[in-house]
């Protein structure tokens, strides 16, 4: 087990108000899901979660001329005008799948050469966060809902209506909590379709067969399996493309301090780890009321922090030849943008470069520009990423409804 390194100790009640660590309150239960946790000293806060536009971003609003990126990387607006856009799937033929939360749609964008157009494939589901493809089917999350859309892209194509799509809830039998219910969905190396269970709750025990998982099913829903325990809220996970590994963000705890405990990126190296929810938080912090003393020992370490509150999501590792060598088997990570905090962070792409034994990584910025920490005002909030054939990486938008395509040209001063 690694050292923990913030808080290598049991905190009583005192000693957390006293390290700036809010002892929870009692869930009051004509309070929001958001503001369970939240302290006696905190109940006037104005912290609360920034809402979501549901209404068009008109494209010349779009805050392109924001984004900020190494040399040689440049953006541009793909596709806009889907309000509420976050995780994203790609079929065989080159359609974009785009799922959504508070807006409850699922978006199909195709790519008619100079420009993309959309259509709007579901509405009216409950968090349609999740989707994936697999041999010509898109599958789709809406809490506890699962649905599978067969031979979807051929319809699109020939400009079809969408036919009803096969229900595959009971087979999964997914719970139907909604706080941290809202799923991201793929398909792992081994063909099994992976589906995170977040935790019913800010910090509460689970039963750990159930809430704050990873789980994995054969495509029917058949054939459960707990692959990963203590995860508290996973929005974004990949397979690491020479091990198979499966790596994963996960949102820290909120109310429990301003700057923690921190997001996590953490690896997968045996089925069935435990990674400390709700006892152990980040690379150490024992939970001031539901942990003790020892509440860290066995715990799988995060192979990074990813900032307090920062709400760390979608995740790819980078396998293409269009970005520098330096981005080979690299994590891209989409960065929401923080709520629980007087200072915000995230709202901006990370990269992560792996360790030479594959088992930590190093963060660094990598697409900024849409938080201004002068104002502490936010314009854009990247929820996922995807890499294109061509190597080049869609970040999708949700405050703007909008995807971005980054693309690389070596500069002229390095050529």
């Amino acid at each position: 087990m690694i050292p923990p390194r913030q808080f290598p100790f049991a905190l009583s009640a005192a000693g957390a108000i006293a390290l700036g660590l809010a002892t929870p309150l009692q869930a009051d239960e004509h309070e929001p899901a958001w503001a369970q946790g939240r302290s006696a000293e905190m109940s006037d806060s104005p912290l609360a979660p920034h809402a979501t536009p549901l209404t068009v971003t008109e494209k010349e609003d779009i805050p392109l001329d924001h984004l900020r990126m190494p040399d040689g990387f440049s953006a541009e607006i793909w596709a806009h005008g889907m309000p509420g856009a976050r995780m994203m799937a790609r079929g065989d033929d080159g359609t974009l799948f785009v799922g959504t939360r508070s807006i409850g749609r699922v978006y199909a964008v195709r790519d008619n050469g100079d420009e993309r157009e959309h259509v709007i494939i579901a509405e009216g589901l409950t968090q349609p966060n999740g989707v994936a493809f697999k041999d010509g089917s898109l599958y789709v999350a809406a809490i506890n809902r699962i649905f599978r859309y067969d031979d979807i892209e051929s319809q699109l194509a020939d400009g079809d209506d969408v036919a009803e799509p096969e229900e595959l809830t009971e087979a999964f039998g997914l719970p139907d909590d909604e706080h941290h219910g809202w799923k991201f969905l793929a398909f792992g190396p081994d063909g099994r379709l992976y589906i995170p269970v977040g935790a019913p709750c800010n910090g509460c025990e689970v039963d750990e067969d159930t809430h704050a998982t990873i789980h994995s099913f054969k495509p029917d829903g058949s054939d459960m399996r707990v692959e990963a325990r203590g995860v508290r809220n996973s929005v974004g996970f990949d397979f690491h493309p020479e091990t198979g590994e499966l790596w994963f963000t996960d949102n820290g705890q909120d109310w429990l301090g301003e700057h923690g405990p921190q997001d996590e990126l953490n690896r997968l190296s045996e089925p069935g780890e435990h990674f400390g929810f709700p006892y152990c938080h980040a690379h150490g912090v024992i939970d001031p009321e539901l942990g003790s003393e020892g509440a860290c020992d066995g715990v799988t370490m995060p192979a990074a922090l990813m900032g307090g509150h920062a709400a760390a999501l979608g995740m790819r590792f980078y396998t293409g030849d269009m970005f520098p060598e330096e981005y080979r088997n690299a994590i891209f990570i989409a960065r929401r943008g923080s709520w629980n905090r007087t200072l915000s962070d995230g709202y901006d792409v990370q990269v992560a470069h792996l360790s030479e034994d594959g088992e930590r990584a190093a963060i660094s910025p990598f697409m900024v520009g849409l938080l201004d920490p002068r104002e502490n005002a936010f314009s854009g909030r990247p929820v996922d990423v995807l890499q294109m054939p061509d190597g080049s990486l869609l970040v999708s938008d949700e405050q703007n409804g909008a995807i971005y395509r980054i693309s690389y040209e070596t500069p002229e001063y390095m050529e």
